[in-house]
This record gives structure tokens, C-alpha cells and sequence, in this order.
């Protein structure tokens, strides 16, 4: 049987996916948590078979949430739920420790179809994650540039398009701010961008970051 950790910030999403999860006989206990800090208090208490995590959450991004989840509970399996399956989410996501992927345009069933297979130790990718997944290891169908961005280049540039100043990036991700820069730096020569402002109206441009 399987205990659920789920995180999302809205309530009445949680309520929706509770309600879902409520109907997949295998699950006999669902702890929720409205955000990534408190997911990690959840975590370490519960002890959860399984994390249900929505990426999009203020504060800590989803690519931090995920890699320190699988650093507190590694036996737990970690299931992204996300708006969107654009690269190079389900790429990066899956490389800082995820066992699935999915959007939340996906059937109910399938959910807990997912749920039986990473909790068995098993990985789980929805369809549009897999179509983007195949499409990003053939030669000359890069769909973003920022699929040149390794998991954590992606955390720094998601901090620099929320406006996060340099020396608060490095408190939050645990680095130096020397280590910061040399990863904006190191963003800005990969895609092509000239400042700040560039790198948001790229970012805006893809869908990786919502226009204010």
C-alpha cells in the first residue's frame, strides 16, 4: 500500500487531486503540504512511499525542491506535475531526481497508473513529456536553446528572470555569490543573450517564465 506526500500551493487543487487520489485503491494515507519548505518538514515526519509534486510554486523552484526531497528520503519515488511539458523542464526535472512526469492535463487513470508504477520502483513519463523527451535527442530538433542549460543553470536563471538579485540567489541555493555570477555569465554566453532583460524576454518568449 501507498502513502502520498502531495504539494501544491492552491487548495483547491489539493482538494481536486485528493479527491482523485481517493479513488486508487492502492493509496492508504495522503499527507499534503502548500509549499516546497513545507514538503521537506512533511517529508522528514512522514516519510512518504511517494511525493506528488506540483513544480510551480513561489519560493523554491521545482528543480530545488526535487533534488533536496531526493536527498532527504531517496527511497521515496517523485512524480512532477506541471502545466506544461516544454524543454527542458522533463529533462532537467528527471535528471535532479524525478521518477515521472506528468502534466496536469492528464486522464485521472493515469494518474494512478503512474502512482502504482514509480511507488513499485518503476518510471512513469506522459505522453507529452516523451514527445518532447524523443524529440530533444535527435539531431537538429532543439526546440529551445535553453535545453543547453544544465538542472541548476536552470535554477539560476529562473531566480534571474524572478529579479533575484545576485547576493540573495546565492543564500538561497546554498552558494557563493562568485559561484552565481559565473553561472549567469555562463547562461548568458549559452543562450545568446546580452543582459537581464534579454535573458526575461527569451525566457518569456518559450513559456519557461509568465509575463507580469
Amino acid at each position: 500500500m501507498i502513502q502520498i506526500l502531495l504539494i501544491d500551493d492552491q487548495a483547491l487543487v489539493r482538494t481536486g487531486l485528493r479527491h482523485i487520489l481517493d479513488q486508487c485503491s492502492v493509496i492508504t494515507k495522503i499527507t499534503e503540504a502548500s509549499s516546497g519548505e513545507a514538503a521537506i518538514i512533511r517529508c522528514r515526519n512522514s516519510r512518504p512511499d511517494l511525493i506528488l509534486l506540483s513544480v510551480d510554486l513561489p519560493g523554491l523552484t521545482g528543480f530545488e525542491i526535487t533534488r533536496k526531497l531526493r536527498r532527504l528520503h531517496p527511497q521515496a519515488g517523485i512524480i512532477i506535475l506541471a502545466a506544461h511539458a516544454k524543454p527542458p523542464y522533463p529533462a532537467r526535472l528527471l535528471e535532479a531526481g524525478a521518477n515521472g512526469y506528468l502534466t496536469m492535463d492528464c486522464e485521472s487513470s493515469e494518474l494512478c497508473e503512474a502512482i502504482t508504477k514509480v511507488a513499485a520502483g518503476g518510471r512513469y513519463i506522459g505522453n507529452k513529456a516523451a514527445k518532447q523527451l524523443a524529440l530533444s535527442v535527435l539531431p537538429g530538433c532543439k526546440a529551445s536553446p535553453f535545453e543547453d542549460l544544465s538542472a541548476r543553470e536552470m535554477e539560476v536563471m529562473l531566480k534571474l528572470t524572478d529579479g533575484r538579485r545576485i547576493p540573495d540567489i546565492a543564500s538561497l541555493l546554498c552558494l557563493s555569490p562568485k559561484t552565481v555570477s559565473t553561472y549567469k555569465y555562463r547562461i548568458l554566453d549559452k543562450l545568446g543573450a546580452r543582459s537581464e532583460v534579454e535573458l526575461v524576454h527569451m525566457a518569456m518568449r518559450y513559456g519557461l517564465v509568465e509575463a507580469s
